[in-house]
């Protein structure tokens, strides 16, 4: 284009394009901080509004390089480097950083880049386009590639990560249109050699220009929507991804999910809530899959290659437990949803009978529990099928009195550590458990470590163990926080330093009841949903003469194994410990001076109990009085405890716009609910929980409140605007007033 041509458009119509350019380039920064471990995300995008305006103005090449290059440099200072800005030490650091990375880069050690290195990649980029934009948008006018790039950036984002692309793709449509608009129409002016004398009446072609794109984005959005005609691509794309799932992840973010291959853990991940089947039951239990014997120091493996073992008649001869545990005969319906692809059996502990379509073969393998599905010899997914199993209770009093002698094998197998684990594992395993006297008692002590002492569940900025460090090492004693590969394994392994026999099972949990008391009246079923998120590791520890038995160790969920305690045996215990049995003295005595005997006994027990007392009634009289009013106080309190925290609270929250006051907050609504009878059921996620809490209260606040949180946790969001936190403060306190009322 000649340089005539391009002086007939002026400067602020050229300048109105380059922008609406500016602002389709953010909705590629503006998902980085939710789909990496991005903060700071601000200063990238005044950046880049700093780059634009410099390239809009067209200064020289000289000038703009040093205004972006030191501007970029000082931001790279302000967030990494503590000297003084380009003083010798930070030239010094800088340069070493630089080395390191570059090595990395020759290498291909693309996890070994630092923060530093990342940062300066990104804003160079920010750079680079800034350049780019303006030569598509301003020079040549064709920005169609750029826009078809970022719908299918976005789209593409909205599919496959946690980020929500509703609003980016309805901007990026506003945006697109309205340039597409203005790039056409100014083509037109240059090829028609049009005088712009008459622009300055920009209401004639803007202002229909801008109508038009809003009608039809209010069309658009007010339209019905169809529901999808072509199946959802992503289980399939993920069933056939090699890895698929967070138990098998070397690093970076993963969706979680059920994966085979758990010989690296580590890492954070995103939920996942596409739906993997649905069950009707009568009971809450985990859904098995495996176990896992070897743990390496990474993660898990097996001992031994599977050896599968054809299933007669559907007849699953996998015993978990022994048969002297009560148990209680149920069935259960499973049917997958969607294009889940397991071709494993889901079941409950106590399988005993698979009813599917004739031609299935069920292979076990004994070794870790798992069942294949097959048909003609091949590996299938089943749609659907019926368990029959006898769901057992485990009594406590039993397990703690378990004394026998485990099989050699057993101890053997399920004690294995590596020798690389570090001793003071073992020493921590004995501290906890230092008070118990038993197994049961001893596992349940490390169960409940975890929760007694800071450990937090968290999905997002989870390390991988490095080179020579120990997966759960490293839990324990550094990280502090995780999910429930962490927590599982760490027990598992603590566990077995103490020499009790313990395994590492998964599967999944029980999903969120979405329907109740389905059939007939004599006999109903409950209806689950379990989705990807609701994929789960937690423990089994061995107790000679009882067998395998659960146990869950992860912050957050409930061990959805039955206990009991056998009341009739402890009953007969005790009153043979009450009653003493008489001497043979006694024995000779009739019963009248026996009685008289105990009469006068107990009548000089309380003539001294009398004496004793005289001299100190008066002052314990005060005692008592003043005792009974400081019980009466701290009922009082305690009764009230809900209300005060509530108004300290809401105090607080009016003077603090800190995410930390605001998780205060969200953890006391937490309370108050479970206070008035509406805990988080076992398994049940904070989304599935804000869901039942809306309905029960008839309101959207509980849901808006806990996708903030969810927002916050998983992003390691710390800073929220002040208009953010008066809404979130008047969310909060109608909640509080819907459950106090």
């Amino acid at each position: 284009m000649s340089a005539s041509a391009t002086n007939k458009i002026p400067f602020l119509y050229t300048s109105v394009l380059y922008f609406l350019g500016f602002f389709l380039f953010l909705e590629w920064i503006y998902p980085v901080q939710q789909i990496t471990d991005t903060s700071n995300l601000a200063i990238f995008i005044v950046y880049a509004a700093f780059c634009f305006i410099i390239s809009m103005f067209q200064m020289k090449w000289w000038l703009s390089f040093l205004l972006k290059g030191l501007t970029m440099l000082f931001i790279i200072h302000t967030l990494f480097l503590p000297y003084t800005f380009l003083s010798k030490l930070w030239l010094q650091s800088f340069y070493m950083e630089f080395a390191f990375n570059i090595q990395a880069l020759v290498q291909q050690n693309w996890y070994d880049m630092t923060a530093l290195f990342r940062s300066f990649l990104f804003l160079l980029l920010i750079w680079l386009m800034s350049y780019l934009m303006y030569y598509w948008f301003v020079v040549m006018k064709r920005i169609f590639l750029f826009v078809l790039l970022t719908v299918i950036y976005v789209t593409i984002l909205d599919t496959f990560t946690v980020y929500e692309a509703d609003g980016s793709i309805v901007r990026t449509f506003i945006i697109s249109f309205i340039a597409f608009g203005l790039a056409n129409f100014f083509k037109v002016i240059d090829h028609e050699s049009i005088r712009f004398a008459w622009l300055k009446k920009t209401s004639v072609w803007l202002v229909p220009l801008i109508a038009v794109v809003l009608f039809s984005t209010l069309v658009g959005y007010a339209a019905p929507k169809f529901a999808p005609k072509w199946p959802d691509p992503v289980p399939f794309l993920k069933s056939a991804a090699e890895g698929a799932g967070h138990s098998g992840a070397e690093s970076g973010i993963h969706k979680v999910g059920y994966g085979e291959d758990d010989s690296r853990l580590g890492g954070s991940f995103v939920q996942d809530y596409t739906p993997v089947f649905q069950a009707a039951a009568k009971e809450e239990h985990y859904w098995r899959i495996e176990t896992k014997d070897v743990y390496t120091g990474k993660g898990w493996e097996q001992s031994k290659d599977p050896s599968y073992q054809e299933q007669q008649d559907g007849r699953i001869a996998l015993e978990t437990f022994d048969p002297g545990v009560e148990t209680e005969r149920h069935e259960t319906i499973v049917e997958f949803q969607g294009n889940t692809n397991i071709e494993k059996l889901l079941y409950p502990y106590g399988i005993r009978q698979v009813e599917a379509e004739s031609d299935t073969e069920f292979l076990l393998d004994e070794n870790t529990g798992e069942i294949r599905t097959q048909a003609n010899g091949k590996d299938v997914s089943l749609a659907t099928y019926t368990i029959t199993y006898d769901y057992p209770s485990f009594a406590i009093d039993q397990l703690r009195e378990t004394t026998a002698e485990d099989p050699s094998d057993i101890k053997e197998k399920y004690t294995q550590l590596p020798a690389s684990l570090p001793a003071r594992v073992g020493e921590l395993a004995k501290e906890i458990t230092a008070a118990a006297d038993n197994r049961y008692d001893k596992a349940r002590a490390v169960e409940s470590y975890f929760g007694r002492n800071g450990f937090t569940y968290q999905t997002n900025d989870i390390p991988v163990p490095k080179r020579g460090q120990d997966y759960v090492d490293q839990f324990l004693f550094d990280s502090q926080k995780g999910y429930c590969d962490n927590y599982s394994s760490s027990m598992v392994v603590m566990l077995r330093t103490l020499g009790i026999p313990a395994r590492w099972a998964k599967g999944f949990t029980s999903g969120e009841k979405i329907a109740d008391n389905i059939g007939d009246t004599d006999n109903t079923y409950d209806v689950y949903e379990v989705t990807s998120a609701n994929a789960h590791s937690w423990v089994e520890v061995y107790f000679p003469g009882s067998g395998w038995v659960p146990f869950e160790p992860t912050q957050g969920f409930s061990n959805l194994t039955d206990f009991h305690v056998d009341v009739e045996n402890l009953d007969e215990n005790a009153q043979d410990e009450a009653v003493e049995a008489p001497s043979e003295q006694d024995k000779e005595k009739p019963e009248q001076e026996m009685q008289q005997e105990k009469e006068a006994e107990n009548e000089t027990a309380t003539t001294s109990a009398t004496a004793d007392n005289s001299g100190f009634r008066v002052s314990w009289g005060y005692v008592g009085i003043g005792g009974v009013l400081l019980l009466l106080l701290a009922i009082a309190g305690y009764r009230l405890r809900f209300r005060f925290k509530t108004i300290i609270l809401s105090i607080k929250f009016n003077r603090k716009t800190g995410a930390k006051t605001f998780q205060e907050a969200y953890h006391h609504l937490l309370k108050l609910l479970k206070h008035n009878g509406l805990a988080m059921e076992p398994g049940q996620t904070l989304r599935e929980y804000a869901k039942r809490i809306d309905n029960r209260y008839g309101t959207h606040e509980m849901g808006m409140l806990t996708d903030h949180y969810e927002r916050m946790l998983y992003n390691n969001r710390m800073e929220q605007s002040q208009t953010e936190t008066k809404k979130l403060n008047e969310l909060w306190k109608n909640l509080i007033k819907r459950i106090s009322a």
